[in-house]
């Protein structure tokens, strides 16, 4: 009887690397991690040259008597120190009683105009969530206001404005009869309100785009079923909308309240170079304080005060939505 001989599977020999093979992986490895840095490089640059240089040379002249005799060698200046700071915070003389009252001007105009563009913006988005014909279209003539370019939209408005040949108090005044006699817009008290209505027509399409987009993350059962258990409209948009856009809204307004805070373009273009005292924004006035009256230290130390300001609200602001977020969690 003969014996068979079972074979027994061998194992595989395991061949070690060499180090050049080793090092290869980890070359890559290290080159995939790389790569997003330096194709980030050139933005980096150019966001250097652009914002953070300017700033801190600004830094640097708020601390000298840089007035109009130091313009060709503005080095040469001499250091003033913190004397710019006291200037512009000394709310018993001139100039810093004129600089307090545009920054409260500033802060009315902002809480009126970040709210409006809030709550139209929320508004017409809520409502165009609903399917019904000529939707598309209501979205497009929506966000028109936000692609027009500012300098054309706000001149448009700037026509509209005019006293006598203008279409607002053509429509006022000729049509509805509304008061003895066409208004002044861009002069006087109703500056500002003028400013407002700008800033707000060009500002809520923003809004309206944000709100538009986090409403497509929140499933229609919610909607339904809430219908089910007899919630109205209101009831919906209260416990259901609202509460779900909550991180939406919160960067939203800080972005609306960073943009409208520091906005110079729509005053600059609405009234020229001095704008009425009534609409008087704080980034026109420092404009104005700085290259009217040539005086770039103080002006410069405006600009800190207004950027220390704008750094400690954010700060603030951020610290408090994310307890809240953390309370909501919980």
């Amino acid at each position: 009887m003969t014996e068979t001989a079972v074979a027994h599977p061998t194992e595989p020999a395991v061949r070690k690397a060499t180090p050049g093979e080793a090092r290869a992986p980890r070359r890559s490895g290290r080159r995939r991690i790389a790569l997003p840095y330096l194709l980030l490089l050139p933005a980096l640059l150019l966001e250097l040259l652009v914002h953070l240089v300017p700033m801190l040379m600004g830094i640097g002249m708020s601390f000298k008597e840089l007035t109009q005799f130091y313009i060709r060698n503005w080095n040469e200046a001499p250091w003033s120190g913190l004397d710019n700071y006291t200037v512009a915070i000394d709310f018993d003389a001139p100039v810093g009683q004129a600089l307090l009252k545009s920054f409260l001007t500033t802060c009315l105009f902002t809480v009126l105009s970040v709210g409006l563009c809030w709550l139209l913006g929320t508004a017409a988005a809520i409502f165009l969530q609903e399917n019904f014909r000529g939707r598309g279209f209501l979205r497009t003539l929506f966000l028109v206001p936000y692609a027009l370019p500012v300098y054309a939209a706000v001149i448009t408005w700037a026509f509209m404005f005019q006293r006598d040949n203008g279409l607002v108090n053509h429509v006022l005044h000729d049509q509805l009869g509304i008061g003895d006699s066409p208004a002044f817009w861009l002069i006087g008290d109703n500056s500002f309100w003028a400013l407002l209505i700008v800033s707000v027509w060009k500002g809520w399409p923003f809004a309206f785009l944000t709100v538009m987009a986090g409403l497509q993350n929140i499933p229609r059962d919610m909607y339904e079923a809430a219908a089910l258990d007899g919630a109205g409209v209101w009831k919906q948009i209260r416990h259901i909308t609202l509460p779900s856009l909550r991180s939406v809204n919160q960067v939203l307004v800080l972005v609306l309240f960073l943009w409208t805070f520091n906005d110079f373009n729509t005053p600059f273009v609405l009234f020229g170079k001095a704008a009425p005292e009534a609409a008087d924004l704080i980034s026109l006035h420092i404009y104005q304080s700085s290259f009217q009256t040539w005086n770039f230290g103080t002006g410069s130390a405006m600009s800190v005060l207004l950027l220390l300001f704008l750094l400690v609200v954010t700060g603030v602001y951020l610290l408090l939505t994310s307890r809240g977020r953390k309370t909501s969690d919980v």
